[in-house]
């Protein structure tokens, strides 16, 4: 199967494009999976300057390196976000966040992303990552009481805003693998069933496996895998750790920061959470995906130039093919 190994460049998005792309290839890494801000892409450059295609795709074969995923999570994150605010500010570009009225916000992420289709097939890339914000989010605690058409306007709005970016991809023929992830309109298990319910199950709509975000939320990353086999169109690497044993630390993290040791959980560099990782990639071979596997580094306790590199090595021991026969068909002759 051979699936590469990529690095995820969100998290390295203060640093230049190339100097990633040499710290990267210094480590063994045989992709990136680039994130649309810092100077990594600037998605409309890339929809209508083949020469700065030219230059993203030289500093990757300079360094030895490809690309098969593109990921614009930000802009995704406001499409349907409500409220918009100045978080959404903090994380927009100014050209997208403009006044700051919300609704303007919302239609100018949405055609941006119909633009980061189109830049990752100038790229040659078929799939784009991303987060698809949610205006239901917000009652998750379900008090004050949530009415069923609340969170039937909620899917609704989802898919009146998606179905015309989802077109573009269609018209381009790029896939668009959204991130199961709390504050998204697919969070856990039974959301990511009721948003392909809501697009009528689009083949051009998938999910980006991020297994650090079902083992605070108690749910199996494993079983995900083999249900929704079908829509796994991105795999990222990422760990979280449980730290709710003292009777203190709760699950919804109680405002504190990365790192606190008050939280009752916290993302670790991969192999360091409770991530059972060899299941994972034993379920990624029995479903067959050949994808990238591309590491998303996010510790607050580890220097990042250690945690990469180390990453690396923890996830080559366990990516392995699977077998092209069966163990007992010597058996038999």
């Amino acid at each position: 199967m051979a699936r590469p190994i990529t690095l995820f460049t969100g998290q390295w998005a203060d640093l230049p494009f190339e100097e990633v792309a040499r710290l990267a290839a210094s480590w063994g890494y045989e992709g990136l999976e680039i994130a649309c801000w810092g100077d990594h892409l600037d998605v409309r450059r890339a929809a209508e300057d083949p020469a700065y295609v030219q230059d993203r795709l030289d500093i990757l074969e300079k360094n030895n390196l490809k690309v098969w995923t593109i990921s614009n999570h930000l802009l995704g994150q406001a499409v349907c976000d409500d409220p918009i605010d100045q978080r959404h500010q903090a994380i927009l570009p100014a050209h997208i966040w403009g006044d700051g009225d919300p609704e303007g916000v919302r239609q100018r992420a949405a055609e941006e992303m119909k633009t980061t289709a189109r830049a990752a097939r100038a790229l040659g890339v078929d799939v784009v990552v991303g987060f698809t914000g949610s205006s239901i989010w917000k009652t998750v605690a379900m008090f004050p009481p949530v009415p069923p058409s609340m969170l039937e306007a909620g899917y609704q709005d989802f898919a009146d805003r998606w179905n015309p970016i989802l077109d573009v991809f269609d018209e381009v023929g790029v896939k668009f693998a959204h991130e199961v992830h709390p504050s998204e309109i697919a969070y856990d298990y039974w959301t990511t069933t009721a948003t392909l319910e809501a697009i009528g199950h689009r083949p051009a709509f998938g999910l980006n496996w991020d297994p650090s975000h079902f083992v605070w939320q108690d749910l199996d990353p494993v079983g995900f895998l083999w249900d929704f086999k079908d829509r796994i169109y991105h795999v990222d690497c990422k760990d979280a750790k449980r730290q709710v044993g003292n009777g203190r630390n709760g699950r919804m993290g109680s405002h504190l920061a990365w790192g606190d040791p008050r939280r009752g959980w916290d993302f670790v560099s991969t192999g360091h959470g409770d991530v059972p990782w060899e299941a994972c990639f034993r379920m990624l071979n029995t479903i067959g995906y050949d994808g990238p596997i591309s590491i998303e580094w996010e510790d607050a306790g580890m220097d990042r130039l250690v945690g990469a590199a180390e990453a690396i090595q923890f996830v080559r021991t366990l990516a392995f093919d699977a077998p092209t026969a069966s163990f007992d068909a010597a058996f038999s002759s």
